[in-house]
């Protein structure tokens, strides 16, 4: 199905449930016998015979929504698995045989425990990783084992063998994924609706004078919640279009999936619950019902196994990489032709530690590619987004010395395009397409950090000069860079505060500018930068005075093109740590079920989940990226300080030694993705801001 009629089908389902479920407070008195049968009425139970998975993943979201347990999915197992058995698929459809799926590895002979809706059920199709068959069995007792599921669990006694079929251990396996993927479905989709809740009460509910989701904490954990949600819908979204394309990655798209829910749901659920507080604590509410579907369904995920194992066992056990995200058809077509031309520069590649190469600049300035967005009068020929993306993923992936270069395509080349002159136009823009552009920012200061709207340095007009003082702190290559993108205050009064801000780009040998330098903790030199009576002309300035804001703005815009970087860069790191592993699997992580298998697979589902969040933002078809950027970003850098932890931890001493492969590098640079141009704190404010928390 399209987005368009799947969103529609939700609709129905949505309707459905209203009707005869109602919502997550119904769970223990909802009459789950009359919506199995109405679902078989509406088709749900077909889906199956037409390799609807989508479908069935937009019906279970409703069911999460409303705490709903109806087996939809142990349906559309079941039918895959009996498919040569018309007769009896036909009487799953329609409700005649109302089947649940049960692994007999987990259970006693002639039981089936920890059943979901076996009151409602007439038979289950027991399934073995261990057999050949499966075998419906009727079920004639069940005894309801009460805990924390509503409905209660039962214990199933079953009855003889009424029908076997031979399977093969593929078919097996992808019933044992399908029902994880369900359950994963089914609790994320209700922490989502219970986070949602949480986000409209910390708009209206008001203690100490104000609404909670003014303070700082709530917004702070709001956030989190946020981008765990939508990072499982990205990742849901990869999971069940590449099973319906028979894609060689689908059971990898899936692990991953359940993976990231294993962790991300209870978290979601709970940072409801804490927002929610008192209110969400009582029967009343859903929250209460939400909390309880959420856990029993993570739960039951270890009863249905697969023979590949979880998400590390299968990175590990075979060669596998982390599937890619596809950009454009035009975008994968220059990928092709990026990976070729890095291939034949092998020379120039230094992997994580990317000093620039200048013979490397030149050969893709001979491309092309530097400014290759631009319009054809500056030199461009209007490239895509994705191939923008594409070009900063693939040379970080490789470690390209590329990355002044494409910094100053990125970060200058769009906000001179749109606020520049006609001379600064003619003089910086051919700069940044031979990659000679050498050039630092100036933004931050000693009282501006992440609120850039609040710095102080001034620029006081004096005839057709300007006259700067101040400092910046942190300005990266200050020392070795010829200009610098300088942001000043040329209105002092101005309301808002960043309305009176100006840009200049100006030579760093410009009189009255000192310049001394500092180690930052990954090595690089970054500098303090004094202003002290810098006479400049005001033709160096770019946009209109006090209109830097704007400018800025601008020189951000390149946020969803630069992002990716950092998401490939995670990806070659993991890489790199995944060949060292399979070269001692026992030595670096040990058998299945270590807790260092497991680090390693949290890891790479926080890899996949920000590479998503960048193929997301570039199929933003509202000229922006949305939320998906800042959600990179934070997700990025926290996963970066994880990966760089997890590193350590899984090759232990040789890990801190430079041979291995900069793993301790990247550990140390993995603050400045948290702190660099604004803290994660700010952005989760941002984000929570944009939900529609009050500041």
């Amino acid at each position: 199905m399209a987005d368009t009629e799947l969103s529609e089908f939700r609709t129905v389902v949505a309707g459905v449930l209203a009707g005869h479920w109602g919502h997550a407070t119904e769970a223990e008195s909802a009459d789950l016998g009359t919506l199995w049968k109405v679902a078989a009425e509406h088709g749900w139970f077909e889906l199956a015979s037409s390799h609807a998975l989508g479908a069935m993943v937009a019906a279970t979201r409703e069911l999460g929504r409303a705490a709903c347990p109806l087996p939809v999915f142990d349906g559309f197992a079941a039918i895959r698995l009996l498919a040569d058995d018309e007769a009896l698929t036909s009487q799953i459809e329609s409700g005649v045989v109302r089947v649940l799926l049960a692994c007999s590895d987990n259970s006693p002979k002639d039981d089936a425990l920890y059943v979901e809706a076996a009151e409602h059920a007439t038979h289950v199709l027991v399934v073995s990783q261990e057999s050949e068959h499966v075998e419906l069995k009727p079920i004639i007792s069940v005894a309801p084992t009460p805990g924390l599921a509503k409905p209660s669990w039962s214990r199933v006694g079953l009855g003889d063998t009424q029908t076997s079929v031979p399977v093969d251990r593929r078919a097996v396996d992808e019933a044992m994924a399908v029902m994880r993927l369900g359950l994963a479905v089914r609790a994320m989709s209700a922490a989502q609706k219970a986070h949602e809740m949480a986000v409209e009460h910390a708009k209206t509910r008001h203690q100490f004078g104000r609404a909670i989701g003014g303070f700082g904490a709530v917004q702070q954990r709001i956030a989190a919640c946020h981008i765990d949600v939508s990072a499982a819908d990205n990742l849901l979204a990869q999971a069940w279009r590449s099973w319906e394309e028979g894609s060689e990655h689908a059971d990898l798209c899936g692990a991953i999936f359940v993976a990231h829910v294993r962790l991300a749901a209870p978290r979601v659920q709970l940072g409801a619950q804490h927002t929610l507080a008192a209110t969400g604590y009582f029967d009343e509410h859903e929250a209460p019902w939400l909390f309880r579907r959420v856990y029993a369904d993570i739960v039951r995920l270890q009863l249905y196994p697969g023979s590949g194992g979880d998400l590390a066992d299968q990175l590990i056990e075979t060669s596998v990489s982390l599937p890619a995200f596809e950009t454009t058809a035009v975008g994968e077509r220059f990928r092709t032709e990026v990976r070729a031309f890095l291939a034949a520069n092998p020379d120039h590649m230094s992997q994580l530690i990317l000093a620039d190469d200048h013979v490397l600049t030149a050969k893709v300035a001979e491309q092309n590619w530097l400014g290759f967005a631009w319009p054809p009068e500056h030199g461009g020929r209007g490239a895509s987004l994705a191939e923008q993306v594409v070009l900063n993923e693939e040379a970080t992936y490789h470690g390209a010395g590329l990355v002044k270069a494409l910094s100053a395509v990125t970060l200058l080349g769009s906000s001179i395009l749109r606020h520049g002159t006609v001379e600064q136009k003619q003089r910086f823009l051919p700069l940044i397409r031979v990659g000679r552009m050498r050039f630092c920012l100036g933004y931050s200061e000693p009282e501006a950090g992440s609120d850039l709207a609040s710095l102080k340095s001034t620029a006081v007009r004096d005839g057709n000069d300007w006259v700067i003082n101040g400092q910046k702190l942190w300005t990266t290559g200050g020392h070795s860079a010829d200009w610098v993108w300088l942001a000043v205050r040329t209105d002092p009064r101005a309301q808002p505060r960043h309305a009176g801000i100006t840009v200049f780009l100006l030579p760093m040998d410009t009189p009255g500018i000192t310049v001394q330098q500092h180690r930052a903790l990954s090595g690089e030199i970054s500098c303090s930068v004094y202003y002290d009576d810098v006479r400049v002309p005001d033709s160096m300035r770019v946009g209109e005075v006090n209109g830097g804001w704007a400018v800025i703005t601008d020189a951000l815009a390149g946020e969803r093109i630069t992002m990716g970087s950092i998401a490939a860069a995670l990806h070659r790191q993991l890489d790199d740590l995944l060949d060292l592993v399979r070269a001692d699997v026992e030595g670096t992580v040990g058998a299945r079920g270590s807790l260092r298998r497991a680090r390693l697979g949290e890891v790479a589902v926080s890899i996949q989940a920000t590479r998503a969040f960048v193929a997301a933002a570039i199929g933003a078809t509202d000229g922006g990226a949305g939320l998906e950027a800042p959600m990179a970003g934070v997700l990025g850098g926290e996963t970066a300080e994880n990966f760089g932890e997890a590193a350590l931890e899984i090759l232990g001493p040789r890990g801190a030694l430079e041979e291995t492969g900069h793993f301790e590098y990247a550990l140390r640079l993995a603050v400045m993705y948290v702190v660099g141009g604004g803290t994660n704190d700010v952005q989760r404010g941002i984000i929570a801001r944009s939900l529609g928390l009050p500041r």
